[in-house]
């Protein structure tokens, strides 16, 4: 009997380490015992440092040494960015200072992580919480390397505050971040650089506009990210950042050669135009040279007169007939020219 037992015992071990294949644990100050310690998943970003409900996916509680756990197999196959906090705030607290995700009284720590990775996060050399990682992914401590570039930077950038400090320190600081981010081979660590110099609170947005001009190191991040996490949220909305800050950054110039094509593509429109008139003008310079020549002589001298503003009676009077006859005479003028009216005869040799 008992060796069935022994036999169930290790059977159920054996299943229950094939289904838990993350563990992610580690110590809090005893003070904090029984507190409430938070697992989450971040898809964005932009929403790193702070407290999210909608990001949290696990939660559990310290034991009487501080100690806390989270494990099972429900996590992403490869690397995705993971924050485990803790906080002291009561419920009613929380409703007040966590609309926009910031709580003063939270400690958290941001890693990298997959679902068959085994974390621990003790305390440091100094008894700090969450200040360092252990872990069987390589990985997974980038984020807090990064964290203390960016802590040496600031220092630097306090040292002198002057904008020639400012800049110099800029470019050292950046190509730091950019070079570490590279040598880890690991496009979240660059998207995690990015984060911070791209944030638009941050001081520095306006040296990482510059630097986006002439800098492939954003563009191959982005190379990276479509390669390694094709379908992830990450890759979407990186993309689409590091499109609107190209526009803003690099302003579409004018194409010298599609200028230069509707300068021609006018001056042809106009050629056009204007040949089509000397043709008009051509032609009914041609049918009305061929309708005068129907004219009588009676009728040409009636048409002079009335493109010189004659009216019946000086006509008559000019010619030495009657005006009924003068009459007789605008009608048949009318017909040959295909007119009705004095008006549409003159309008005909104004176009001539």
């Amino acid at each position: 009997m008992r060796i069935y037992f022994i036999i169930i015992l290790i059977t159920f071990t054996i299943c229950n380490t094939g289904v838990a294949q993350y563990n992610f644990s580690g110590f809090v100050h005893q003070e904090h015992t029984s507190v409430e310690v938070y697992l989450s998943l971040i898809e964005d970003y932009r929403q790193l440092s702070g407290v999210y409900p909608e990001q949290i996916i696990q939660k559990t509680v310290c034991d009487s040494t501080g100690y806390f756990s989270f494990s099972g197999d429900n996590l992403p196959v490869d690397n995705r960015i993971y924050k485990i906090h803790i906080e002291n705030c009561s419920n009613q607290e929380q409703k007040l200072v966590h609309f926009d995700g910031f709580c003063p009284d939270s400690k958290e720590i941001l890693f990298i992580a997959h679902n068959k990775d085994s974390i621990s996060l003790p305390f440091s050399f100094d008894t700090e919480v969450f200040c360092k990682v252990v872990s069987s992914n390589e990985k997974s401590d980038a984020f807090i390397k990064v964290d203390s570039i960016v802590e040496e930077m600031r220092f630097a950038f306090t040292t002198y505050r002057s904008e020639t400090n400012r800049k110099l320190n800029s470019q050292k600081w950046f190509s730091t971040l950019q070079k570490y981010a590279q040598e880890t081979q690991e496009p979240l660590v660059g998207l995690y650089v990015y984060a911070f110099v791209s944030n638009k609170s941050n001081r520095l947005h306006s040296f990482y506009l510059k630097d986006l001009k002439n800098n492939s190191f954003y563009q191959e991040v982005l190379a990276q990210l479509k390669t390694v996490y094709p379908n992830s949220p990450y890759t979407t909305q990186y993309e689409s950042e590091l499109a609107s800050d190209t526009f803003i950054a690099l302003p579409k110039q004018p194409n010298r050669a599609s200028y230069w094509i509707w300068v021609l593509v006018g001056l042809l429109i106009i050629s056009l135009t204007f040949n089509m008139y000397q043709y008009s003008k051509s032609k009914n310079k041609k049918v009305l040279n061929a309708i005068e020549n129907q004219l009588t002589q009676q009728e040409e001298k009636v048409l002079q007169l009335i493109l010189n503003n004659k009216t019946n009676k000086e006509i008559a009077s000019s010619m030495f007939v009657s005006v009924s006859t003068v009459k007789t005479h605008i009608n048949n003028l009318y017909k040959k020219l295909k007119v009705s009216s004095r008006d549409e005869v003159k309008s005909l040799y104004i176009k001539r």
